[in-house]
């Protein structure tokens, strides 16, 4: 991964003009009235709220694809990641169900926001995502999605997020995911600078994002919302190439 790859998670539209780069949810933006200020972006589904929170998505696809088409146009939306189904034990533990089911939900949302966002004639990447828990897990899935997944795709790679105290856990599986597609161009979904530190991560990911700093920052009684706290901590990030 290079610097210029990190995208800084925002809790609030309004401040990503103060980025080069950010990771906005789609939850933050249905309130929304009007256009913001951004340039380079990602749009989060939101999905671990949804599936913590409710034991699945509240919502049709169709009201995502409607979201990605209706911000497509605001700044450069680079992708929208697509809606998946984490497999950490305490979210299977609010399901009900298996990895293996998650997985292919996750595979079935996908498709079916592919054909969505099509009838809408919108062109906006949809990042698909690698789910699983163990390493053969996560090999399985990346073979599930076969030809869905184009040469060099970009894809997210999810459920490390919760791993950031055990780098060489999230070295492990981007190290099994690249023998079976070395191709693929990995994003990490919220992996802080206490996994990139480590080049095992730093190296195998593309890209990565981090709302890190927003927590750090109401921990230690400081603004969580402020800019200058997340240009802090992205500098921080650069800091870790020399």
């Amino acid at each position: 991964m290079r610097p210029d790859r990190f995208y800084i998670g925002l809790h609030h539209p309004c401040l990503a003009q103060h980025f080069e780069r950010c990771f906005i949810s789609v939850n933050t933006l249905r309130p929304r009235k009007g256009p913001f200020r951004v340039l380079d972006w990602i749009m989060d589904s939101g999905a671990f709220s949804e599936v913590f929170n409710h034991g699945g998505y509240r919502r049709g696809v169709e009201e995502y694809a409607a979201q990605i088409a209706r911000w497509s146009g605001v700044g450069s939306l680079l992708a929208a990641v697509s809606q998946d189904y984490m497999c950490e034990p305490i979210v299977l533990a609010k399901t009900g169900l298996t990895v293996a089911h998650h997985q292919a939900l996750t595979i079935e949302r996908y498709d079916a926001l592919l054909q969505e966002l099509l009838a809408l004639g919108c062109r906006t990447y949809v990042m698909p995502v690698l789910q699983g828990y163990e390493l053969e897990e996560y090999v399985a899935h990346v073979r599930a999605y076969g030809a869905r997944l184009a040469p060099g795709a970009w894809v997210g790679v999810g459920s490390v997020c919760k791993r950031n105290g055990r780098p060489e856990a999230i070295a492990a599986i981007l190290a099994a995911l690249l023998d079976v597609r070395p191709d693929l161009r990995f994003h990490g979904f919220g992996v802080k600078l206490t996994a990139l530190a480590e080049s095992g991560v730093r190296d195998r990911l593309y890209s990565s994002d981090s709302i890190a700093w927003s927590y750090e920052a109401r921990k230690k009684g400081r603004d969580a919302n402020g800019p200058t706290e997340a240009l802090r901590y992205a500098g921080k990030v650069r800091a870790l190439w020399g």
